[in-house]
């Protein structure tokens, strides 16, 4: 694992830093402007203890004003998964639809016992699980050489290939994850206390002024609320669900959308936008109309005041695909313990070309995942066992305006197959109950008539054109 600052910053340019921190803590208590204030703050180790005692005093905010961005090469998807999942951060990582990784590589853990130390027979278990790896992604090769797309095969990689990212960040953030990473429950995951680790010497160097804070942060390195069901829940069987379901949902939504269309433009008191609704609430297209046009908007106001609740069944290998949006608030299963390897989907071209060797494969990953914890290794190194392909159950709160966003990339023609099955479930059951909101729902050349993907477009859009 490397990880570095993507830009080499020196000491010049930490003292900049700090000196806007400081600025944006000064600039609520200290007389004169934003300029005035920063030029007054020149000294660099003033600057530091000022924002040491402010943030000490919990106005820890001021660091948002560091941002910090950074490399992390071979890097896992254990790693992946856990900070993507920060709504606050920003992340470009390899595309698995569009690379093919039969030969990034991948790491190997040192096997632990459930108390976390070594396992005595450690060396044997490293050279069974590479042998293991190493038969999983020849697997992953021949159905790329099947004739397999590369979207498709990517189902059959271990949770342990080598990705890279670029993490961006601001101090604040930063500040979040060194504590998480290097104190809370996922520090228990060897590989991502390593990379708390690495940060935190980052942050010694680079953003010194977080160093007291995080260094007398308590907080354990066990899930209170886990230890609280698991002493009080029998039944812990995971069920993977067969569609996507509606949990909650605004009620009277295209109501709603249209009277806070009234009361954003008119400043209407709600009892007065309610009566102008019931004027209008026959004018279909009209409403359709205010829906569409806020949906062209950057921050969609009318639309983000309904929500949208589903929980829907999905494969690791496109989980990303709905946690890189960040203005939905997401809900995963913990990745520790593994629920249960035995539940998986299966890609339509492989299932025409190579259907029995990919289920004796996930078969084969299920036997030495058992062999492995039977002989007494930790939940936390048996993470990597984990396939592309394997599924969970995930909860997710959509306002309106993330919805029609996400819609609209996902269910184009060149979304990946997996999430524009899951968008298309998700758009009906929202018709069901919205039907004036839910017109707007679909890809750019149904709803706006245009396509951004120049030269990749799949011609829909001249279709669509040539039947009016």
């Amino acid at each position: 694992m490397k990880v570095k600052l993507l830009f080499a910053y020196n000491k010049k340019s930490l003292e900049q830093r700090t000196q806007i921190v400081a600025t944006a803590g000064k600039l609520s208590r200290f007389p004169g402007t934003v300029s005035e204030v920063f030029k007054d703050s020149k000294d660099y180790a003033k600057n530091k203890k000022f924002i040491e005692r402010v943030i000490k005093m919990g106005h820890d905010s001021i660091t948002d004003h560091d941002y910090l961005v950074f490399s992390l090469e071979n890097v896992t998807p254990m790693v992946e998964q856990v900070i993507i999942q920060e709504r606050f951060s920003s992340f470009t990582i390899k595309s698995r639809r569009e690379v093919n990784f039969a030969k990034v590589g991948f790491v190997t853990p040192s096997f632990r016992d459930k108390d976390f130390n070594l396992m005595a027979n450690n060396l044997e278990l490293q050279k069974e699980y590479k042998t293991h790896m190493k038969f999983l992604f020849k697997s992953y090769q021949d159905y790329v050489d099947l004739g397999a797309k590369v979207e498709d095969a990517r189902f059959a990689l271990p949770y342990c290939f080598y990705g890279n990212i670029i993490m961006g960040l601001d101090a604040h953030v930063f500040k979040n994850w060194i504590i998480r990473l290097t104190k809370g429950k996922e520090s228990n995951v060897s590989e991502l206390k390593e990379l708390g680790e690495k940060l935190y010497k980052i942050m010694e160097e680079h953003a010194p002024y977080l160093k007291e804070m995080i260094d007398n942060f308590e907080m354990d390195n066990y899930d209170g609320v886990e230890k609280l069901l698991d002493e009080n829940i029998k039944d812990k069987s995971y069920d993977i669900i067969d569609k996507v379901n509606l949990l909650s949902y605004t009620p009277n939504t295209d109501k709603v959308i249209t009277t806070s269309a009234l009361m954003r433009v008119y400043g209407y008191s709600y009892e007065k936008a309610l009566k102008i609704y019931e004027e209008i609430k026959d004018n279909v297209e009209l409403q359709r109309e205010i829906m569409k046009e806020s949906s062209k908007t950057v921050d969609k106001k009318e639309l983000k005041q309904v929500n949208f609740c589903f929980q829907f069944p999905i494969s690791f290998a496109v989980l990303t695909h709905f946690t890189r949006h960040r203005t939905h608030p997401i809900l995963i299963p913990d990745f520790v313990p593994i629920k249960d390897l035995t539940k998986y989907k299966i890609p339509p071209s492989i299932e025409k070309i190579a259907k029995e060797k990919y289920i004796d494969m996930f078969d084969k990953n299920v036997s030495v995942y058992n062999k492995f914890k039977k002989l007494g290794v930790c939940d936390e190194d048996l993470v990597y066992f984990y396939l592309a392909g394997n599924m969970l159950n995930i909860t997710t709160n959509f306002d309106g305006g993330t919805f029609a966003h996400i819609m609209r990339l996902r269910i184009c023609t060149k979304a990946q197959w997996e999430t524009r099955e899951l968008a298309y479930q998700m758009r009906d059951l929202v018709k069901n109950i919205a039907p004036i909101y839910g017109s707007i729902l679909g890809s750019d050349c149904e709803i706006f008539r245009i396509c951004k993907e120049g030269k990749e477009s799949c011609g829909k859009l001249e279709a669509l054109n040539s039947k009016k």
